[in-house]
């Protein structure tokens, strides 16, 4: 019996080149077990802003997201703090969804890049409970990049990031498939 490969589909809330937040999934994407492949999304600046008078029409972007998200096994979240807040992109991107089933029951980690953006941590887990998704507690984690200037190739050559990070990302692949058994 061969084992199937997990996809995940990595989404970070920051539309600023070289983001920590999406070089921390840049990385995830290399030091993800090798049973498991990271993609990550790339149109999220492309969103344009929710209007539900557009749902019965939706624009192809969201309804390409909402593909990418249906054929994931898992997704990667990564959101900056804007004002105590979840960065706008992703919370427009997420509220273009929440009509949608894709979310219902899909396993969710939530990666943090710096211990003081907990205010958006907390509004991010709030939406995607919300949402009806399934938090993998074990597998969500904060790591401390903030002013540090990493790259993915830094991230993944600082054991003490990289080390954490393959920890989650083992934690999250066990968690789906435990919940592919289920």
């Amino acid at each position: 019996m061969s084992v199937a490969t997990l996809k995940l589909l990595a989404i970070s809330g920051s539309l600023r080149r070289g983001s920590s937040n999406t070089e921390l999934l840049r990385a995830a994407a290399r030091l993800a077990p090798p049973d498991a492949t990271v993609r990550l999304y790339d149109e999220l600046a492309a969103v344009p802003a929710f209007n539900p008078d557009l749902l019965d029409d939706e624009p192809a972007v969201v309804k390409r997201l909402r593909e990418h998200i249906a054929r994931a096994d898992g997704l990667l979240i990564s959101s900056p703090e804007y004002a105590r807040g979840v960065a706008g992109a992703l919370k427009n991107t997420l509220d273009w969804l929440v009509s949608g089933s894709e979310f219902v029951a899909k396993p969710v980690a939530v990666f943090n890049a710096s211990p003081r953006a907990h205010h958006a941590d907390d509004a991010l887990r709030t939406t995607l409970t919300t949402m009806s998704a399934r938090l993998v507690e074990s597998a969500s984690i904060t790591l401390s990049l903030l002013g540090r200037g990493l790259d993915a190739e830094g991230i993944i050559a600082d054991a003490s990031v990289a080390g954490p990070l393959r920890q989650a990302l083992a934690a999250f692949c066990s968690a789906l498939r435990t919940h592919v058994r289920e």
